[in-house]
């Protein structure tokens, strides 16, 4: 059965109330509000109220405060984790690692039409309260990645765009100049950028300065795995530039992206790792978990590391001399 949940489309099996839905969603059952398709369900009613297809139900409790959304330009995100649609083996494990994750942001790219076989179109798998930020891959200067932004503005896709200008194809390192140029271009015309570069903390001032959204750093090679590789680049960012530092590209597994947020990163961008990964949608769902832990970590106002031991219980007072 499809519904909308809490705002996103999910498909449960072996529900037909609403004290059914609650049982399998909420660890806690009590002091949970329940709202179907804009009614109140009292509690004594759960058991005979019945779900059918199509219903939108809220699910509410009481908390103490919450975590503030992402503001980037005019939206904002209450999920810190935005994937990338490239490289899903079909596009079934796509739309079920975006429900899995509850992301709120995807990239998709513009390619021409292999007229030789019918193509789907990736954006029928998406669903349609997901934000789409058109990505620029495939552009090897600012002209290029200028016109692909045009091309998916005037199609209808919006005005988010990822800059990603590269043209070098072994290490795939995105060209920080040209990234600049195109940006300064499309802010002018009223688009929200946000660029992939490499760190480096005279080209995010310059963004900055150009009026870039957010700036997108690589924590590693594209689809390498390796993780944070960039780490004390990344950190300088994080800790000199206004506007959100999202890392993106090279996080290969959820630690990877939680030890991004709890640097302090604003989001993490990932790709590859789901894509490629045996069970994509229970991956995606992992670096959702991994990401509020890392944000919250961060919030926390972690311990400082230190060198020399220092023991959690007193070193006095022993039942032995």
């Amino acid at each position: 059965m499809k519904i909308t949940l809490n705002g996103q489309h999910k498909e449960f099996n072996n529900i037909a109330n609403v004290q059914d839905l609650v049982t399998q969603v909420c660890q806690h059952t009590n002091h949970i509000i329940t709202e179907i398709n804009g009614d109140i369900v009292k509690l004594e009613q759960r058991v005979s109220t019945l779900i059918k297809e199509g219903d939108t139900i809220e699910l509410l409790n009481f908390v103490g405060g919450g975590q503030e959304g992402l503001k980037i330009a005019d939206k904002t995100f209450q999920s810190r984790f935005f994937l990338g649609t490239g490289k899903f083996q079909n596009k079934t494990d796509l739309t079920e690692s975006i429900t899995a994750s509850g992301c709120e942001l995807v990239t998709v790219a513009v390619r021409r039409i292999d007229i030789k076989r019918h193509e789907e179109n990736i954006l029928e798998y998406i669903p349609q309260n997901i934000t789409l930020m058109t990505n620029t891959s495939g552009a090897r200067n600012a002209k290029e990645a200028i016109r692909i932004a045009r091309i998916a503005k005037e199609s209808g896709y919006g005005n988010w765009v990822k800059i990603e200008v590269i043209n070098d194809s072994k290490y795939l390192l995105p060209d920080n100049h040209e990234t600049i140029k195109a940006t300064e271009t499309l802010v002018k015309e009223g688009f929200v950028i946000l660029p992939y570069v490499t760190p480096d903390i005279y080209v995010a001032r310059e963004l900055v300065k150009v009026g870039a959204a957010a700036v997108m750093p690589l924590g590693s090679l594209i689809g390498s795995n390796q993780g944070i590789q960039a780490k004390k680049m990344i950190s300088i960012l994080i800790q000199e530039i206004d506007i959100p530092i999202i890392v993106d590209a090279g996080i290969g597994a959820p630690s990877h992206a939680a030890e991004a947020m709890e640097m302090g990163a604003e989001a993490v961008l990932v790709n590859t790792a789901v894509a490629t990964a045996q069970y994509p949608a229970q991956l995606a769902k992992a670096f959702g978990m991994a990401i509020e832990a890392g944000r919250l970590g961060y919030l926390s106002k972690l311990p400082e590391t230190k060198n020399i031991a220092n023991a959690s219980s007193p070193l006095t007072g022993f039942l032995y001399k």
